[in-house]
């Protein structure tokens, strides 16, 4: 049997005081059973799926609501796809009881019986995911319920746990001898200093407690046996129980992050005040290993080494996310698959791959504590309202068939391989060595028109630190208004995408310059499309919110017909037409208002250093604008683009209100700590520009509002504009959970 591909749905249900979260409200699947059959066409042979406790029998079996796992898990039956059935994912139960309450175990294995009773062609469960990293979160952390913060609350929720995966799998079983259990827990590795190495030592033990307890390996040989009885005040034969009850995996599921692996250093002043900690003994600081020059061995081949060695189970990768930009996505679970296949034959019985999660995840950069909204799109992006497929669903799909996936983002290593991933170097810069994963390097460059201006600019500077190779072209080597030109460029260069960011960017100059405008901003667009078409290449070219006439009082989505005020506008709306109908696979992204910390000149950057000089500053106090992030406006546009998705799309960042240059400037100049005071908001007829501008040009979406809200945006151009200005150390390019880092120039 080959190695498998799953999938998985975030699904957990996790409580915070008296709140609930429940991410399949979040993210749409609770309403969508259409959601199944695309998870049939990625390939994928099993799938982690919920069957939730605190959702199916909130208040109690005797009113139990079995209406929508009824529907699911009939028709992943028909689609023939094994569901492999969570029961609680980092949850405590329903109201009336927790971990720490001593008859959750019972009450779990109930609901199992009665769940087995129901679905006794269901022959995988996960009764309770990740009980170990469960009981740090609830009892030891206090960031979810019940709130504890000591060692014998974090041991009794681990025990309370597993006594209830032993008890729910008896349960089960009786129903379905053969059912299997496939335990899940979060397995990383922790390094240190030779200082701490005690820390690591005991930290590397209790990593595995979750399955040593279930295979009834904790006895008063193990190395865990005096903390938990001495320390931690544990019954020895709370734990004697287990030799009673073993209940032994059928399968090691290795839930593995990048975050999961850690490294201490007393030398904590050399890091960031957020990584500082310590136990009762001493202060350190503790950081992924990833950010750390160490010559140890570190990620995931050496873990699933000593997964396979502790326990000669069959292993699984239950969990495979990585929070990141689409293209180091895409490499993680390519990465991961990889070094699966490589640890089978090497001898290790590794079964499967689950990417996680399939519809992506809310709120775990604040580990589940609120409700800000915070997105992860996964194998589908769901912001659009309905669940649209990245890159890594082109990817699954590969892998799942056997194909060698030919994504040209898979021609470099991911960051985590990469020298600039250090930091905090120890002792030196790591040199740059071959990727571990099999990767053939592709060296078809990403073509990027407009290499003098701001956004081509900028798209260089993002495709450094992502790992994209590019080819930045200027006006004296490119003209792309003329097709012998154009075609002797991308013969040259073979490139496997084209950007357009060249243009006539004068707005009132155009209204003199007609025949200009039109040419840098129409025709070169529509040479490039109709040569891209030609060849088969991928095309992403930008255009305005200036192609509205701004009669509309409501936001503009991308099906709005256009209807320009003046020639720059009319030449970006001509460039839409011809563009998409030469290339239908064009991808034409409608922006406003850039503002950025690498240059000079934008509108943010002017206001900001005229304000503080104590100078006047005049703005327009009645258009109504969508202020667009440069960096956020690359990163989507090269997501949407390595997405391989089509037509128009708005992107820009939200406002939670309208907003006019005007109040632009002063809610820059608030974060800034800057008086507004000498800020002049004026009408626009005041300012006499030749061109007509739209009262109303904000941008909505219809497809997916992708960019974080333009209070983020500004608070990260300030942090961004900051490193700029020092031009020292490492800057970072920031989007998603992890960060990329580059050199600042």
């Amino acid at each position: 049997m080959g190695l498998e591909l799953w999938g998985g749905v975030e699904c957990t249900v996790n409580r915070v005081g008296d709140r609930y979260f429940d991410q399949l409200h979040r993210n749409g699947h609770h309403e969508r059973l259409s959601d199944l059959d695309l998870f049939a066409g990625l390939g994928i042979k099993a799938i982690r799926y919920p069957v939730i406790w605190e959702r199916v029998a909130p208040h109690g079996l005797a009113s139990a609501d079995w209406t929508w796992t009824d529907q699911r898990l009939n028709r992943l039956r028909e689609l023939g796809i094994r569901p492999i059935v969570g029961l609680i994912h980092h949850g405590s139960g329903p109201v009336g009881t927790d971990l720490l309450e001593p008859h959750f175990p019972d009450k779990l294995a109930e609901f199992a019986a009665v769940v087995a009773h129901r679905y006794p062609w269901v022959d995988a469960y996960t009764p309770v995911n990740e009980p170990l990293t469960t009981a740090r979160f609830s009892a030891l952390y206090g960031h979810w319920y019940p709130h504890r913060q000591d060692g014998n609350s974090f041991s009794r929720a681990l025990l309370n746990q597993c006594r209830a995966v032993s008890l729910a799998m008896a349960a089960i079983r009786e129903v379905n001898p053969k059912a299997q259990l496939v335990q899940t827990d979060d397995l990383g590795k922790t390094y240190s200093t030779p200082r701490l190495q005690y820390q690591a030592e005991f930290e590397n033990e209790r990593r595995w407690l979750t399955w040593d307890l279930l295979c009834g390996m904790v006895d008063e040989d193990h190395m865990m046996w005096d903390h938990l009885v001495i320390r931690e005040g544990i019954e020895p034969a709370a734990l004697e129980w287990f030799h009673a009850h073993r209940c032994p995996p059928d399968v090691i599921g290795v839930n593995h992050y990048l975050t999961s692996e850690r490294f201490l250093d007393q030398h904590y002043s050399r890091y960031p005040a957020s990584t500082h900690g310590g136990n009762s003994r001493e202060a350190y600081a503790d950081t992924e290993v990833v950010r750390v020059d160490i010559d140890e061995p570190t990620g995931l081949r050496p873990i699933l080494s000593e997964a396979w060695h502790r326990y000669e189970l069959p292993l699984a990768i239950t969990e495979a996310h990585l929070g990141c930009t689409r293209d180091e996505q895409v490499r993680w679970l390519h990465h991961v698959w990889k070094t699966c296949v490589s640890a089978r034959a090497d001898g290790a019985d590794v079964r499967a791959v689950t990417a996680w999660s399939l519809l992506g995840a809310f709120d775990w950069d604040s580990l589940l504590t609120r409700n800000a909204g915070h997105y992860e799109p996964g194998v589908y992006d769901i912001r659009g309202g309905s669940p649209r497929p990245t890159a890594i669903a082109r990817l699954m799909v590969d892998l799942g068939s056997g194909t060698e996936p030919q994504d040209p983002v898979l021609g470099q290593p991911g960051w985590w391989e990469r020298p600039a991933r250090v930091l905090y170097p120890r002792r030196r810069r790591l040199p740059a060595v071959p990727s571990p994963s099999g990767y053939q390097f592709d060296g078809r460059p990403l073509l990027i028109t407009g290499g003098t201006g701001t956004l081509g600019r900028a798209f260089a500077r993002i495709c450094d630190a992502r790992a994209l190779p590019y080819r930045l072209t200027r006006r004296h080597e490119l003209d792309i208004a003329q097709r012998e030109s154009v075609d002797a460029m991308l013969d040259r260069e073979r490139p496997w995408a084209v950007v357009n960011t060249a243009g006539y960017v004068r707005v009132d100059d155009a209204e003199a310059d007609e025949a200009a405008c039109m040419r840098e901003n129409a025709h070169g667009a529509i040479v490039l499309a109709a040569a891209c078409a030609a060849r088969g290449i991928p095309f992403v070219t930008f255009s305005s919110d200036l192609v509205f006439d701004g009669s509309k009082t409501t936001p503009y989505v991308e099906s709005d017909a256009p209807a320009p005020l003046n020639v720059y506008g009319r030449s970006k709306a001509e460039a839409e037409w011809h563009v998409l109908s030469q290339h239908p696979g064009s991808l034409v992204i409608r922006t406003s208002a850039f503002f950025g910390p690498w240059d000079d000149y934008n509108f943010v950057t002017v206001a900001l250093r005229e304000l503080e000089a104590g100078k006047s500053f005049a703005a327009a106090s009645d258009g109504l604008i969508s202020p667009t992030y440069v960096p956020d406006l690359v990163h989507a546009s090269l997501d949407l683009m390595i997405d391989g998705e089509v037509g128009v799309w708005h992107v820009a960042n939200p406002n939670s209100g309208i907003i006019t240059w005007a109040e632009f400037a002063r809610k820059a100049a608030a974060l800034a700590s800057v008086s507004d005071r000498r800020l002049q908001a004026r009408p626009t007829e005041i300012f006499g520009w030749p061109a007509w501008r739209p009262v109303n040009t904000v941008l909505g979406s219809e497809r997916g509002v992708l960019l974080p809200p333009l209070d983020d945006a500004l608070v990260r151009y300030f942090r961004e504009r900051k490193r700029t200005d020092e031009a020292v150390g490492v800057g970072c390019v920031l989007r998603g959970t992890e960060v990329a880092a580059i050199a600042v120039e």
